[in-house]
């Protein structure tokens, strides 16, 4: 009765936000203007393929990027000392104290044109190159706003490595290479997993980013329903048919990366 208790709020905001939104949105799905049902806009939804492919490939690329550099700067970070850790994990954050939005028009200032690298590049004589409205910057964009939910998972994980543990390996006559591929990176595949997934899905559903850095271009699936609620494409039938099979996207992704996730968590090391 007292963990009923204790659960009621959460389940009263789950209901409210989670559970509620969700229905609706398989509720105009399935439904057109006048409230009849069809599966019409579910059909419609494929002939946005080729945006839905463009958003998974640029929220992949991303997500990669985002594990090379992230994954050394988590390791590096754990073999600090305490005191540096907090530093470097302080320093870390502050750009994710800053508005996402503002975060994002600076690189529009520093990719125009005009902007401070072209204008860089003038002075040694190579001439402006187009950096803004590529998916070159929409890929840049992604990669700066999500590296920190790449190394903060990852970071969690390799810091609480028991160093008994790699010392046991090089007893063994493990050297630093098989030390890492054998233990250090085994045993952090759960931040890596939770890494991927906390990076992969608001990539993919971004649409800020492209619409700011990417110039309308290039579009991506989150730009396709944001122009099916606020854009002049109005259209909220549709947008709910495209919001609902993004998600069932992230189902599948995200169970995907559990099911990694689970096989990890029981297997073991060998050194």
């Amino acid at each position: 009765m007292k963990n009923r208790i204790i659960l009621a709020p959460y389940s009263i905001w789950m209901l409210i936000f989670v559970i509620v939104p969700m229905c609706l949105v398989g509720l105009f799905a399935f439904t057109d203007s006048s409230g009849m049902f069809t599966i019409e806009n579910i059909l419609s939804v494929g002939m946005y393929s080729n945006v839905v492919l463009r958003s998974i490939w640029l929220g992949g690329i991303s997500t990669i990027i985002c594990l090379i550099i992230g994954y050394p700067m988590a390791y590096f970070i754990s073999k600090m000392s305490q005191g540096n850790q907090s530093v470097a994990l302080v320093l870390l954050m502050i750009p994710m104290w800053m508005s996402f939005l503002l975060r994002t028009y600076a690189w529009m200032t520093i990719l125009e044109n005009n902007g401070l690298i072209n204008n860089f590049l003038s002075l040694l004589g190579i001439g402006k190159v187009q950096l803004i409205n590529t998916r070159g910057a929409i890929v840049l964009g992604m990669v700066y706003n999500f590296l920190p939910y790449m190394i903060l998972p990852i970071y969690t994980v390799l810091e609480k490595i028991n160093p008994s543990i790699i010392e046991a390996a090089q007893d063994l006559g493990a050297n630093r290479l098989k030390v890492f591929l054998k233990v250090i990176l085994p045993l952090s595949l759960p931040g890596i997993i939770s890494g991927i997934t906390m990076v992969f899905v608001p990539a993919v559903s971004t649409f800020i980013i492209s619409k700011m850095l990417g110039g309308g271009a290039n579009l991506l699936i989150g730009d396709l329903i944001e122009m099916q609620f606020l854009g002049s494409a109005y259209n909220p039938n549709l947008g709910s048919a495209i919001s609902l099979i993004l998600m069932i996207l992230i189902m599948i992704c995200t169970g995907i990366m559990n099911q990694f996730d689970s096989e990890d968590s029981n297997g073991g090391l060998i050194v």
